[in-house]
């Protein structure tokens, strides 16, 4: 059995959120407020079924899904696309993948003791965040 992601996450970390805010065409004034902030992620896991929160005192996003089933999701509050998306176990890795309007678009989630790390892509642009448990 993989992995237990479930808990609240704090970011302490965000390396090139910048660089993927431009490549999904996230507008000017949108990325300057999110670059500021501190997201928390909030993580439901029972078995392969998945609640994923990201939550911001600007604006939230949740997805819900089963592992290695495919699902149409809209992007909504991050860049309102609609993409077709499917999330699989790597080893202990979440791996998902987006297809839709923009090239090489997905993520990867894994932990490393305490810590959680969030791998962003979208066309040649990459971003990683860490998050810590919340106590």
């Amino acid at each position: 059995m993989p992995v237990d992601y479930s808990g609240t996450w704090n970011m302490v970390s965000n390396v090139n959120y910048e660089g993927y805010m431009v490549a999904v065409d996230i507008d000017f004034a949108t990325r300057k407020i999110a670059a500021m902030l501190k997201t928390q992620k909030v993580i439901e896991q029972a078995g392969d079924s998945f609640t994923m929160k990201t939550l911001t005192p600007f604006r939230n996003y949740c997805s819900s899904f089963k592992m290695g089933e495919e699902f149409e999701e809209v992007t909504k509050g991050l860049d309102n696309r609609k993409c077709r998306s499917l999330v699989t176990w790597d080893g202990d890795k979440m791996v998902c993948i987006q297809k839709g309007e923009k090239r090489n678009r997905g993520w990867t989630h894994w932990m490393e003791g305490d810590q959680l790390y969030l791998e962003l892509c979208c066309e040649d642009q990459v971003c990683r965040q860490i998050y810590e448990r919340s106590l």
